[in-house]
C-alpha cells in the first residue's frame, strides 16, 4: 500500500502510492490461526481496515494470488473488489510483467509502495527487493503481514529494514495519508482505527 512528506508532496504521493497486498489465500487461511494463532488474528482485524481505509482514500491497489489454481483465490473476509488489478502468479515476487506494467504506467507512475500480505519472509520479502533494485520506496505494513512461523516474521522483517524498507503499521499508514485532520476523508479512516489492532509482538525486534 507510501508514507511520505508535507502538504504538496503528500498530494504527489497520495496519487502515486500504490497498495501492493500479496493475497491471503482460502486454503492459507485455515493455516494462519493454527500455527500462528497470534498473526493470524492479527491479519484478520488489521487487513480489512488496512484495506477500507486505502479505498476510501482512493489508493491504488494491486493485488497478487500465489498459485490460485492450488491455494485459492483471496479470502472472502478481505475486501479487493476495487483493485485495479488481481494478478495471479506463481513467482514469488509480485513483480511480475503485469504488476511491472501497471508500476512503470504513465497514468500510475510510482515511486513508493505499501506493501503487506503473507508470506512476509516469502513473497513479501522478495517482492520489496525487486522493488528496491528499481529505486521505488517500500513501506512494509508490518500488522498486515505474516507468515507461518513468528520467527521467519520477525526475521524478515528485520532483513526488510537492513535493506531500507521503512517498517511501520496499518494506523501510522492511514493518518500519513490523511496529514490533516481537516482532511475531508478523516472521519470516515478514524471510524475504522476505532478497530484497535492486536500487539504485532515485534517490540524490541527492531
Amino acid at each position: 500500500m507510501q508514507v511520505q512528506d508535507r502538504t504538496n508532496a503528500r498530494r504527489r504521493h497520495q496519487c502515486q502510492i500504490h497498495t501492493l497486498p500479496t493475497s491471503v489465500p482460502e486454503r492459507i487461511k485455515t493455516l494462519l490461526p493454527i500455527s500462528l494463532t497470534y498473526s493470524g488474528s492479527i491479519l484478520l482485524i488489521a487487513l480489512p481496515k488496512h484495506l477500507a481505509g486505502g479505498k476510501v482514500l482512493g489508493v491504488l491497489l494491486i493485488a497478487t494470488e500465489q498459485y490460485p489454481k492450488g491455494l485459492g483465490n483471496t479470502v472472502t473476509e478481505l475486501d479487493i473488489q476495487h483493485a485495479a488489478a488481481v494478478v495471479p502468479k506463481t513467482k514469488f515476487s509480485m513483480v511480475v510483467p503485469e504488476v511491472e506494467k501497471l508500476l512503470l504506467s504513465s497514468q500510475h507512475g510510482v515511486d513508493a509502495v505499501v506493501l503487506f500480505g503473507i508470506e512476509t519472509h516469502v513473497c513479501v520479502e522478495q517482492t520489496a527487493i525487486d522493488l528496491l533494485s528499481r529505486g521505488v520506496k517500500v513501506h512494509v505494513v508490518a500488522d498486515c503481514c505474516s507468515s507461518r512461523s513468528q520467527e521467519d516474521r520477525t526475521l524478515a522483517l528485520q532483513r526488510l529494514q537492513q535493506v531500507g524498507c521503512f517498517i511501520t503499521t496499518s494506523e501510522s499508514v492511514l493518518f500519513k495519508l490523511l496529514g490533516d485532520k481537516e482532511h475531508p476523508k478523516f472521519k470516515e479512516v478514524a471510524n475504522l482505527v476505532k478497530t484497535t489492532s492486536q500487539p504485532t509482538g515485534l517490540t524490541g525486534k527492531f
